[in-house]
């Protein structure tokens, strides 16, 4: 089992770097991998003809990559671990309000402080994430059954459309706002750079490798409080870092592209499928599987609409509704 579950890390790898090629190369114009890695050497100069597709790659393809990259594996990530921690199966930080208490205090932030880069972005969108996930576990915890699916999903909802209502309002009362705000909320990887992936890239770095120590302690609690204690975990501690992981992943890769929906709950449903549940594996398959369906809507959102362009957020959101619909009904939410 375990070289199986090394093969196939391996081979989503390769298709990591795949997807990362498909990216460079394929857009409004397309460019050869040769000329894609020439562009990619340090120092190199453009042959003949190649001046154009030179800058393409340095100055557009490559910083969106990279975004892609950094955004997919915090999402990735944070699906993962959020699942684990709520043990509920349509656990995202789109479908829990996490998206939504980022985007209502970065646009509150925009609005009434005049922050306008993602370095700025990424402190407020910290707060905004952890205080809708502070209220949605509060609220979907309260009560003699506890937490459970449903009830975590329909406090994501309501806390979600709070939100949701808060940031639509502050935008519309003021076109300046509005329109830094809509070039942000489609949860898109073009127009951002290289600074801003440095920027997000520090924080998702750290909460990647807190989300990764977590694996053992997580595959304890899915046992239940009780059963992880008595095991030696320390279920308070690890409840605590979880969030911060979660706040601090989700927070980054909100600040940095905007909300992207349903990538952090599709991407660990394929991968339990392959890898089961134990989270030592499933969270590393999670970080590179994440960028690859991140950077593939982002190509096939490049290429459907060519010579224009359909956000990778929408695009995400095209391909995981139909996800989530189908994991509502294969469980049967209704009926628990």
């Amino acid at each position: 089992m375990t070289s199986r579950r090394t093969i196939g890390l391996i081979i989503a790898v390769v298709a990591l770097a795949a997807a990362a090629m498909l990216s460079l190369a394929l857009g409004t114009k397309s460019i050869p991998a040769g000329t894609i890695l020439d562009a990619l050497r340090p120092g190199a100069l453009p042959g003949p003809g190649q001046a154009e597709d030179f800058q393409i790659v340095r100055d557009l393809r490559v910083p969106r990559t990279v975004l892609g990259l950094v955004a997919g594996l915090a999402l990735g990530l944070a699906g993962g671990v959020m699942q684990a921690l709520t043990r509920n199966p349509l656990a995202d930080p789109g479908i829990l309000g996490i998206n939504a208490g980022a985007a209502a205090a970065v646009v509150l932030a925009i609005r009434f402080l005049g922050v306008g880069s993602v370095t700025g972005y990424i402190w407020f969108a910290f707060g905004g994430a952890a205080a809708a996930f502070t209220v949605v576990y509060f609220l979907g915890t309260r009560g003699r059954s506890g937490a459970s699916p449903q009830r975590l999903a329909l406090a994501g909802a309501a806390v979600g459309a709070a939100l949701l209502s808060v940031t639509n309002a502050v935008a519309l009362l003021d076109v300046s706002t509005f329109d830094r705000y809509r070039l942000w909320v489609v949860g898109s990887l073009a127009g951002g750079d290289l600074d801003v992936a440095a920027s997000a890239g520090w924080f998702v770095a750290a909460g990647a490798l807190l989300a990764l120590a977590l694996g053992r302690p997580l595959n304890a609690l899915a046992l239940g409080a009780d059963s992880a204690q008595a095991l030696g975990a320390h279920v308070g501690r690890t409840r605590l870092l979880t969030a911060v992981a979660i706040t601090v992943l989700c927070g980054a890769a909100t600040a940095a592209i905007g909300p992207v929906a349903f990538l952090g709950l599709a991407v660990p449903h394929a991968a339990r499928a392959f890898v089961g549940p134990d989270q030592r594996w499933l969270l590393p398959y999670c970080a590179v599987l994440a960028p690859v369906v991140l950077l593939v809507a982002d190509v096939v959102g490049r290429l459907v609409v060519r010579p224009g362009e359909l956000e990778a957020g929408l695009v995400t959101a095209l391909i995981g509704a139909p996800v989530f619909l189908a994991i509502v009904l294969r469980r049967r939410i209704g009926h628990l």
